[in-house]
């Protein structure tokens, strides 16, 4: 059901365990990108034609236009469950807790009398928003992006999902109750590459956007790699991912859930134990046999996502390989289920987020920790980071400098023009004075 891989008396590097010896998926990002271009190419020249072909292609559905009704947005809202509706308030409430103390303020140092720098933070104009759909509807996923957007001060916002047959070419209709929850107006029923290109280059509905956000599947994680450059992307976030390091203090029972949690999601999500303890390996073997034989979605999403090469149990000698290990894979969501997690947490430099112990499984994130679930997957976490309302924010540098102050840098700014060989650069603060440069102090 799940391979291992023994690394125990491997040799670690001093610059790092080799990625390569990890699990993970046959196909990655790089090998998908010459598929989504001639489909990003296609929605750039025909605009929303080939968002209606490309919705009967790949959702099998026929939709004459793209943009959701307002009706709809209504209809969906008031039919909701009030259960559900009672989730997705609390999962918006705890959200909204923690993203507002992400704000950034304006902060001005004075670098010498008379001379400032001030950090302005300015929120991108205009965003779009994707959530996936598919296999299965991502409220959640509506929340993850639109709150950070709206805390960051973002004045226009659009949500892209693609669209479902069984509801009339619409999106799944919780999703559109969940965007009508948040104030947001503009849906559009696109998914996949076409709808991050329809944000990036724009259609006769869709005005184009200067910032992609969310996750998806590869396709979209592909496109997001495509045109980064024409709009900013937040991450790559692909197929879901879940890392444990785990010691024989674990519950087997916990470990076997929360693999299962994620393999859940995509045949190519990616469920990765780490443990030094053979007896826990062999205690959530055992384990993922019985939960696997009584959950849903076996055939089509846990099985081949557990027996995939991007999952397995990895073997190590102790901690201190654990550690390097999951520093190496930089999942998406790592889980800490050994004795003394917290403290064993703070060593871990690369991961989207960190759950620690027993009672914080990767499922609490996806819905109402009030942290973010949009996050790095494919090893990109360790240069990039969750989606934050730091990812709708832009630091622009203010410098305002008297003319006394200029002269007391003068003599520097055109020595190290002149350094470079850019005499213009030298010749523009010359330009000010009308006398010779004193020389720097």
């Amino acid at each position: 059901m799940i391979s291992r891989i023994d690394l125990r008396g491997a040799a670690f590097p001093e610059g790092g365990i080799d990625r390569d010896l990890l699990p993970r998926a046959e196909l990655d990002v790089e090998a998908a990108l010459e598929k989504v271009r001639p489909i990003c190419d296609d929605v750039r020249h025909r605009g929303t034609a080939a968002l209606i072909d490309y919705a009967h292609r790949f959702d099998g559905v026929t939709i004459e236009r793209v943009r959701v009704p307002a009706e709809a947005l209504a209809s969906a809202l008031a039919e909701l469950d009030p259960a559900v509706r009672a989730a997705l308030e609390e999962s918006i409430r705890r959200a909204r807790l923690v993203h507002r103390d992400q704000r950034r303020t304006d902060h001005t140092t004075q670098v010498v009398p008379g001379g400032t720098v001030t950090e302005r933070w300015v929120p991108v104009e205009r965003v779009g928003l994707y959530v996936p759909g598919g296999r299965s509807v991502y409220p959640s996923s509506v929340v993850m992006n639109v709150v950070p957007a709206q805390e960051a001060g973002v004045a226009s916002m659009a949500v892209a999902s693609p669209p479902q047959a069984e509801f009339g070419g619409l999106p799944h209709p919780t999703i559109l109750a969940a965007c009508a929850l948040l104030g947001v107006d503009e849906v559009y029923a696109a998914g996949g590459a076409q709808a991050v290109a329809m944000f990036a280059y724009g259609t006769e509905d869709c005005r184009p956007v200067s910032l992609v956000t969310g996750p998806g599947n590869i396709w979209v994680a592909a496109a997001k790699r495509l045109l980064k450059g024409r709009i900013g992307i937040d991450a790559e976030a692909g197929p879901t991912e879940i890392a444990i390091l785990a010691d024989a203090t674990a519950d087997p029972v916990h470990v076997a859930a929360d693999l299962i949690s994620q393999a859940e999601h995509d045949p190519l999500a990616a469920s990765v134990l780490v443990t030094d303890s053979e007896e826990l390996a062999a205690a959530v073997e055992k384990e993922l046999e019985v939960q696997v034989g009584a959950a849903k979605h076996v055939a089509d999403r846990i099985g081949p996502a557990l027996a995939g090469r991007q999952s397995g149990i990895v073997l190590v000698d102790g901690l201190e390989q654990g550690l390097a290990v999951v520093d190496a894979y930089a999942a998406e969501h790592l889980e800490i289920q050994t004795e003394d997690a917290a403290a064993v947490a703070a060593r871990v430099r690369n991961a989207g987020a960190i759950f620690v112990g027993a009672y914080a499984p990767v499922s609490l994130g996806d819905y109402a920790a009030g942290s973010n679930h949009v996050l790095p997957t494919g090893g990109c976490a360790c240069h990039s980071s969750g989606l934050s309302v730091q990812s709708f924010l832009r630091g622009i540098h203010v410098v305002d400098y008297t003319r006394d102050a200029l002269a007391e840098i003068a003599g520097h700014v055109v020595t190290l023009a002149e350094a470079e060989d850019l005499p213009a650069h030298g010749a523009a603060v010359k330009a000010r004075f009308d006398w010779k440069v004193p020389p720097s102090k």
